[in-house]
């Protein structure tokens, strides 16, 4: 069965799930000349180019802006509106930044990583690797989660990552090809949980994000800002499984120094209990999206899968009449 939160396989020959050709190719056309002027343009150009590219995004779906006032109102409802529209402008350009190191990642190796990110609590992860049994690292859609496993490659050694496919075929491979250049390995969250164990019992390291809304049937409830949000409950049942370390991982953007700082914070003990280590894990990222707000990717609905009985958070006259 997929890994919590996979969207299920298309039923064969249902037509319905099927895309386009010619919309994959066209998204695939525009994604290859931005990445492609990203990846030529100095670096100080890249950004405002990336800028612009955002920009141009949450234009063209203005949902997205409106889900993540939305998440910032329900996470910070005691800050002024001015504030939470601050934040969230402050993530489009976290996010800018995080296409820049994608489109620059074949320019990135280990002579000139520094430049990029330096590590730090490296500790946590070499007595980890030491005791032999893995180590999981809960990562999110926070700061540049693509930056943090491509440098962890590059000086440590490869990790499996696991993520969604993209529904466009074409920018999967564009986007995964990347993604390998440090000898990282691919992981399919469509795929059986076999290859993670087999992973994690070779001593490896395997990097899942654990952020997203998840559904009734995979996730558990836990609280996250104080509201009660569905969350992977796989990721606790590899650790009890495996034995394998928890470690929360996460590319930091330090304004002073002008790059990433990787940051792995002390294993998170696991007690073979699915919910309260599902909590540990979420209130861990909780905690580091508090001190880092705008570099959470704020337009997921992260709360879109409620309790049985309770209302929708997203509703759009709700929303509409709460939003910023």
């Amino acid at each position: 069965m997929p890994l919590d939160g996979a969207p299920p396989r298309p039923p064969s020959g249902d037509r319905s799930f099927k895309r386009s050709w010619l919309r994959n190719y066209a998204e695939y056309a525009l994604a290859w000349v931005a990445l492609k002027s990203l990846e030529w343009a100095p670096r100080g150009l890249a950004q405002a180019l990336a800028c612009g590219y955002v920009r141009l995004i949450s234009f063209a779906l203005p949902r997205l802006g409106r889900v993540a006032d939305r998440n910032l109102s329900l996470a910070f409802p005691e800050l002024p509106p001015q504030q939470r529209v601050a934040i969230r402008n402050s993530m489009y350009r976290s996010l800018a930044r995080v296409l820049v190191a994608l489109a620059k990642l074949p320019s990135i190796r280990r002579e000139n990583l520094d430049e990029w990110i330096r590590l730090e609590g490296r500790e946590h992860v070499e007595s980890a690797r030491h005791a032999g049994r893995g180590i999981l690292f809960a990562a999110a859609h926070l700061g540049n989660w693509e930056l943090s496993a491509y440098a962890y490659g590059l000086v440590v050694g490869p990790m499996n990552v696991v993520v969604r496919p993209l529904d466009n075929p074409l920018l999967d491979r564009l986007v995964e090809r990347r993604r390998a250049l440090c000898g990282s390995r691919i992981l399919s969250k469509r795929d059986p949980a076999r290859p993670i164990l087999k992973a994690l019992a070779a001593n490896e390291a395997v990097g899942i994000l654990v952020d997203q809304n998840t559904s009734l049937d995979t996730g558990v409830f836990v609280d996250f800002f104080g509201i009660s949000a569905a969350a992977p409950g796989g990721f606790a049942r590899l650790a009890a499984r495996s034995g394998a370390a928890v470690i929360p991982g996460f590319a930091l953007w330090h304004p002073e120094e002008r790059r990433y700082v990787l940051r792995f914070y002390p294993p998170v003990p696991m007690t073979g209990d699915t919910v309260r280590d599902t909590q540990a894990v979420q209130s861990v990222l909780e905690a580091v999206i508090r001190s880092h707000p705008d570099q959470w990717l704020w337009i997921h609905r992260r709360w879109k899968t409620r309790p049985p009985g309770a209302q929708s958070l997203y509703d759009p006259e709700r929303a509409a009449s709460e939003a910023v």
